[in-house]
Order: C-alpha cells, then sequence, then structure tokens
C-alpha cells in the first residue's frame, strides 16, 4: 500500500455511529492518510503492508485519537468587553441585556478591522490549543450593513490564516438596533433587502441565523429572514424564545434550520418537532453557567426523540465569555447532565451536522477528511471528566500536522 502517513500505537475515538462499542472505539488501532483523507482505520493487526521506509510513521504512546473538536456556535469576532458590568452585576448594579448588546454594537462600529481581526485571533488560538479545528463564527454586534460585512470579512479572513476552519454566519437579526427600536419592521427590511444581498453577493457568510421572541424578533419577521435566507441557497438557524416555545419549534421544523438553540422551555411537543424537522437541538453549558439559568433544557426528551445534542461555547462579550472547548465537555456533563460520550458527539458528529459538514469531519472513517486529534489520555471520558491540563498532543488537518 502507498499512503503519505501512518499511526500506530494508538486508540481510535471513531465517533462513528457505525461501531457498536462506547465512542466507536477501536482499540490497538493503526489510521492511514492518503492525499488529506483517510485512508484505511481499524485494528493495527489488520494494517496491511506498506512500504515502512518510504512512509511516514507516527507513534502515539498509547494516547486516543479523536475527530478534531468543533465549535458549532460562538461570536468570535467583537471588540470591547463587559468586565466593569460584569463586576457591577456582582454587587447587585449591572446594565440589561439589550444594552449591553448597544455597548458591543457600538464598540465593533468604533474598532478597525485590524483591531477585530487580533482580537479574534487570540481566541481562535485559544480554541485551537484545545484540539478544535473547525469553528462557526456569527456575525451579529454590527446591526448595520457596513458593520455586519466587516464582521464576517474579517471571520471569512481569519479562516485564510489559521489552519483552523471557519463558518461563518450572518446574524444581523442578532437584536433591534437602538436607531429602530420603534420601527422594527424597517430594520427587518433592512436585513433582507440590503444586508443579505450584499453577504451573499460577496460569498461571506455559509448561513442565517435569526433570534426569534418577545426580545427580539417576531415569529412572522423571522419566518420572513429566514425564507429569503433559504431563496439565497444559504442554511439557517433559529435562536428560539423560551417564552414561545412552540411557535419557535414550529417555525424551526417549517424552515428545516439546522440548529435551534435555546430550547430550555421546549416541551415534548416541540422537541418532538425538532425531530421530525432533522434538526439538532444546540445546548450551551457555557452561557447556563455564566448567566446562573436554572431552567435545564429537556436532555430526557432530546434522548427519547433522538434529537442530535450538539455542544458548543456561544462564545461571546455578554452572555458566555468563556473561549474553551475543554470546558464546555466537563459543563455538558457536569451542569447539563449528558454523559462523557453525548459530550464528545456533541463538539464532533453532532456539531458537524449542525454546520452541514458532516459527509466530511466529525466522524473518522475511509474517505472522511484527515481532522484529528492524539490526546495523551487513557480514555475519552477523560476529555470531559479533566479540565485545564493540556492534553492534546498532536493536530492533523486535512493529513497535514499542525501542532505539537
Amino acid at each position: 500500500m502507498s499512503w503519505d502517513q501512518i499511526w500506530i500505537d494508538i486508540n481510535i475515538a471513531t465517533m462513528s455511529p457505525s461501531i457498536a462499542a462506547p465512542y466507536g472505539a477501536i482499540k490497538n488501532a493503526a489510521l492511514a492518510v492518503k492525499d488529506g483523507k483517510i485512508a484505511w482505520i481499524g485494528k493495527r493487526s489488520e494494517l496491511p503492508e506498506f512500504d515502512v521506509l518510504a512512509t511516514p510513521i507516527y507513534k502515539g504512546k498509547g494516547g486516543w485519537l479523536t475527530p478534531g473538536l468543533i465549535d458549532a456556535h460562538t461570536q468570535l469576532v467583537f471588540a470591547g468587553n463587559h468586565s466593569a458590568d460584569f463586576e457591577q452585576q456582582l454587587q447587585g448594579h449591572g446594565s440589561q441585556k439589550s444594552s449591553r448588546i448597544s455597548m458591543s454594537v457600538k464598540a465593533c462600529r468604533d474598532a478597525d478591522d485590524a483591531e477585530l481581526f487580533e482580537l479574534a485571533r487570540q481566541r481562535l488560538n485559544a480554541l485551537a490549543k484545545e484540539g478544535v479545528t473547525t469553528v462557526e463564527i456569527k456575525s451579529g454586534y454590527g446591526l448595520n450593513t457596513q458593520t455586519e460585512l466587516t464582521l464576517l470579512r474579517v471571520a471569512r479572513e481569519l479562516g485564510k490564516h489559521h489552519h483552523v476552519d471557519v463558518h461563518t454566519t450572518f446574524f444581523g437579526a442578532h437584536a433591534v438596533p437602538p436607531e429602530y427600536t420603534d420601527n422594527p419592521n424597517a430594520y427587518v427590511d433592512l436585513v433582507i433587502n440590503q444586508m443579505l444581498p450584499k453577504v451573499v453577493a460577496d460569498n461571506l457568510a455559509d448561513a442565517v441565523d435569526v433570534s426569534c421572541g418577545h426580545s427580539a424578533f417576531s415569529l412572522t419577521q423571522a419566518q420572513r429572514i429566514l425564507t429569503a435566507a433559504k431563496a439565497a441557497k444559504l442554511n439557517v438557524k433559529l435562536h428560539a424564545d423560551n417564552a414561545s416555545t412552540a411557535n419557535s419549534a414550529s417555525l424551526a421544523a417549517e424552515q428545516n434550520v439546522k440548529a435551534v438553540a435555546h430550547i430550555e422551555h421546549f416541551d415534548e411537543q416541540s422537541v418532538k418537532k425538532l425531530s421530525q424537522s432533522g434538526s439538532c437541538a444546540m445546548l450551551l453549558p457555557g452561557e447556563f453557567y455564566a448567566q446562573r439559568e436554572t431552567q435545564h433544557p429537556p436532555i430526557d426528551l432530546l434522548r427519547k426523540y433522538q434529537v442530535p445534542m450538539v455542544i458548543a461555547s456561544n462564545y461571546n462579550p455578554i452572555s458566555a465569555p468563556l473561549c474553551s472547548s475543554r470546558l464546555m465537555l466537563n459543563m455538558a456533563c457536569t451542569l447539563l447532565r449528558l454523559t462523557p460520550e453525548e459530550a464528545l458527539a456533541g463538539m464532533t458528529r453532532n456539531a458537524a451536522k449542525a454546520l452541514g459538514i458532516d459527509a466530511h469531519v466529525g466522524v473518522l472513517d475511509v474517505g472522511m477528511n484527515a481532522d484529528f486529534c492524539l490526546w495523551n489520555i487513557s480514555t475519552p471520558a477523560e476529555l470531559a471528566y479533566t479540565y485545564g491540563v493540556a492534553s492534546c498532543v498532536d493536530v492533523v488537518k486535512n493529513g497535514n500536522l499542525v501542532h505539537q
């Protein structure tokens, strides 16, 4: 056999549902790479003969390979922070979420491209060190045409200069900006008729997200935006409103959204609609922690109806200022009561599905991209069990070793 590289002395958590073992595990395994793809995977004892002298061989020292982690819900590109407001909140003061969004919007509108890029690069580096090889970055802190386009351009540029794949989401419908408070329909018109066409013309987004509810956009307004996005051949996503779960679930099902966030108050009928639509449930343990939330997502119902559960950081300056994939794995288990295997699936296989890239990444199998991490761990459960230990030894992206 002629391969570009061989990995031996490893165990593999393939995360493939076709393998019955927990984590889709193959112990005492080997993996071969050719042309940036996985060309062979299986037991080391079954590895076909190959040219030992001509093939680079990597030894994992008994560690575990997993798919590269995927953070499928972030807002990495922003300026400013809310540390002062955080301090005031702890003293019983602090501003409302709408005011904090307005502060972030102003900071982003005032920042230049270079500042936004450098801040986002540092955040992406932090995720990359923890094994993230794919990330979604939303806009949403511009809320005018110029700044929304700038945030997306910076995110696209970031992807050109980093080994982490960057998928961008236009989130101009994050909130109603202050200048449109008295006329939100006019802002919806702006999003649909001016922002979206320019986003599409410049190929700045892979998807469109909408925040639907009493604190953002009405069901009708959200429906208009999602319909326009689908007509533009973009994937669609939804931030649901906890106070209007039935309507949010119906809208998600009607629009076949890839993922729905903020489903804490979804009842059984709502979860059933998610299952029927094929949507993923976007679980955000960092926000649950940072906002001291008490209403848990309906985990048992999601399991019952086999709705794919995605774990993401939702890193942003307002509700989830926690830039760590490993911490999210731990919080998914300790706070949301997922199993370690469910948590890891939420940042690999299910996260890939939420981004519409599950044909290429998210599991380790023949024909998939050679996109994986080597961890110095004795069991995959360690990735969720512990936090703060630098156990990511190597990262391979499209067959290239990018981190040691």
